[in-house]
Parts: C-alpha cells; sequence; structure tokens
C-alpha cells in the first residue's frame, strides 16, 4: 500500500468512525448532548462541533476555498445532533472526494493556510491530511470518553482497517458506500 491509499482509507475511516459516533449520540436522552462534561470541550455538544469547525478549516485549505480562518472564526455552532451528523456528514464526503482526487505527487504540493496573526503559512497537503485525521480521532475519543457517563454505550471505533475486522463493519461500510 502506498501512502495515497492509506490516506483514501483513512478518509473512508473517518467518515465510518463519524456515522458510528454519531449513531451513539443520536440515541442520547434528552439533555445528555449538551450536558457539561469533563473533558477539553465542556460537552459532546461542544466537542463534535468543535470537529466539524476544524475539518470545515482545513477543507477550506486543501481545495484552495479562499476563505481562510474565517471557515473557523466565523462557524455558528450547530444545536441539534442531528443537524450536526448532517453537516459532518458532508465534510466527510467532501474530505472523501477531495483525496480520491489526488495524485502522489499532490501529496507534496503545498496549499496555504491561513494562521491569521502569524500569517499565510504553506503546507504540504499529505502533513495536512494527516493531521486532519489525528486531530478528528483524538477529539472522537473524548466524545467516546464522555459518552460512557450517558445512557448510551460508547460505539467501538477500531475495527475498520484489518481483514480479521471485516465482518464487524461490512454492513455499515455497504451502507455508507465506501470502497476498502
Amino acid at each position: 500500500m502506498n501512502l495515497l491509499d492509506h490516506l483514501r482509507r483513512m478518509a473512508a475511516n473517518n467518515l465510518w468512525s463519524n456515522d458510528r459516533l454519531y449513531r451513539a449520540v443520536l440515541s442520547l436522552k434528552p439533555g445528555e448532548f449538551a450536558a457539561e462534561r469533563t473533558s477539553f470541550f465542556p460537552s459532546i455538544k461542544a466537542t463534535l462541533n468543535h470537529i466539524l469547525a476544524v475539518d470545515l478549516l482545513y477543507l477550506d485549505f486543501l481545495e484552495e476555498g479562499g476563505v481562510g480562518a474565517a471557515a473557523h472564526d466565523d462557524f455558528v455552532p450547530i444545536e441539534e445532533p442531528q443537524a450536526l451528523f448532517v453537516a459532518q456528514v458532508a465534510a466527510d464526503r467532501r474530505l472523501i472526494a477531495f483525496c480520491d482526487r489526488l495524485s502522489a505527487a499532490d501529496l507534496d504540493r503545498q496549499v496555504v493556510t491561513d494562521r491569521r496573526e502569524d500569517g499565510m503559512i504553506p503546507e504540504r497537503i499529505g502533513d495536512i491530511l494527516a493531521h486532519v485525521f489525528l486531530h478528528d480521532i483524538h477529539h472522537r475519543g473524548q466524545v467516546h470518553a464522555m459518552l460512557s457517563g450517558t445512557s448510551v454505550k460508547p460505539p467501538q471505533l477500531d475495527e475498520f482497517l484489518l481483514d480479521y475486522d471485516a465482518k464487524l463493519r461490512r454492513e455499515e461500510v455497504e451502507r455508507l458506500g465506501l470502497e476498502i
């Protein structure tokens, strides 16, 4: 497997993991989504909104959309879990489509990232993608831990890449239309 194939698989994993996580979140009892909890962000709602806001920021950088830091700074948090889920799926699908359009040479190509007062910093596409996947995994883990203190059991999020686990994800991967 080459790096481009790996990054495409990680984009697919991102959609799959978010789908599993949101299906748990959508089963929460009233009040649990926004309830204050111990974590980096103070609630499941705040953490999921942060994931989406950062995804939109980096998608703008990757797609060279020209919005810059405003993609994050002007983000309006979404109050309802279903609407947040729909927005996250759209971002995840954009990321998959972006990765599918890449060539191996594109991974070293630089795009400009708007770092506000630190200026416009060129970054390699491959590095940005790796950062986005690590960022999302990190914060999904926080949501996973917060779910442990709710009425909903946290879902497994690590059954995506190994052939051994194929039987555990097959139905979801097919429903999501993913090729892995």
